[in-house]
C-alpha cells in the first residue's frame, strides 16, 4: 500500500541494556548506549524510532522498561517498542512510559487473537506486528520466531494478510536472509506482502547504501525503511539521506 510521506526509522536492537548489531542475527557487536543513541537520531531528523530488546522472547521474560522509559524522555518522534511482549498488561506498562507503539512478534503468532484483542484495548494505530521472514523456497518464506531461531513453517504472506484481518496497523517485516549483509532488502518478499495489505509496511533487513533504501520505496513498495548499522556506525547520514531521497522524486519530511 503506497501512503504518502516515506519514513526512515533507525532500529535499536538492544541486548543486554545495550544496542547491538549482528548478521543474519548472530554475531553481535557492540553499538552503544540506547538513551545516547536515541537522543542522536533524534537530532539528525529520523522520522521514527523503533527499539527492540532482542533477547526478551527467548529469554522468556519482559521487556526493559526502565531503559524504554529513559529512551521515551530523549525522543520527541514516535517511538516504537518490542520484544517479550505477551499480554496486554505489557503493552500498557510501556506506553504509560512513553512509547507510541508496540510491535508483536511470537505472542501473536502462538495466540493470533492477541493482534485483534491489543488493537482493541489500545486502537490499531498502536499495534505493528512484527515478521521475521526467512526464504525456504523459490518466492515462499516461512516466519521464524525468538530471535530467529524457530521456524514456525508458516508463510510469511499468508500471515501478514491475518494479521492484517485481526487488526495490525502496521507490519514491520524482516528479511532474515538480508538482515545485516548490507547487499539490500528483498523487495520481492516486501512487494508480495505490501500488495496484501491495506496497511502501511515497514521494511527491514539489508540496508547498505543510499540507493538500497530508495529501491525499497519503489521496488518494494515500502512506506518506511528500517535500518541500524548503517545509521549505528554513521555511514549514512539521515539528514543526507533525505536529500537523496527527494533528490530522486521520494517524497520525505525534512
Amino acid at each position: 500500500m503506497d501512503f504518502f510521506a516515506k519514513r526512515i526509522i533507525p532500529c535499536l536492537d538492544v541486548d543486554r541494556g545495550r544496542v547491538v548489531k549482528g548478521i543474519n542475527f548472530v554475531g553481535l557487536r557492540d553499538a552503544g548506549d540506547p538513551v545516547e543513541v536515541a537522543a542522536r537520531y533524534n537530532e539528525e531528523g529520523a522520522d521514527e524510532l523503533t527499539f527492540l530488546d532482542i533477547g526478551a522472547s527467548h529469554e522468556e521474560r519482559k521487556t526493559i522498561v526502565d531503559v524504554v522509559k529513559e529512551v521515551a524522555k530523549e525522543v520527541f518522534i514516535p517511538l516504537t517498542v518490542g520484544g517479550g511482549i505477551r499480554e496486554l498488561d505489557d503493552i500498557y506498562a510501556l506506553l504509560n512510559v512513553g512509547c507510541d507503539k508496540v510491535s508483536i512478534n511470537s505472542a501473536a503468532i502462538k495466540r493470533p487473537e492477541f493482534i485483534s484483542e491489543a488493537a482493541t484495548r489500545f486502537g490499531s494505530q498502536c499495534v505493528v506486528v512484527a515478521i521475521d521472514a526467512k526464504r525456504v523456497g523459490n518466492g515462499v518464506w516461512h516466519i521464524f520466531t525468538h530471535g530467529g531461531r524457530r521456524d514456525t513453517g508458516i508463510d510469511a504472506v499468508a500471515w501478514a494478510r491475518q494479521a492484517y484481518d485481526l487488526g495490525a496497523g502496521e507490519l514491520l517485516v524482516t528479511s532474515m536472509d538480508a538482515d545485516g549483509t548490507k547487499a539490500g532488502f528483498d523487495n520481492e518478499l516486501n512487494k508480495k506482502i505490501s500488495d496484501e495489505v491495506d496497511i502501511p509496511l515497514i521494511a527491514s533487513g539489508g540496508a547498505g547504501s543510499m540507493e538500497h533504501i530508495k529501491d525499497v520505496f519503489v521496488s518494494g513498495d515500502a512506506d518506511a525503511a528500517l535500518a541500524a548499522s548503517i545509521f549505528h556506525f554513521k555511514e549514512i547520514d539521515i539528514g543526507e539521506l533525505k536529500v537523496y531521497l527527494r533528490a530522486n522524486n521520494i517524497p520525505v519530511r525534512i
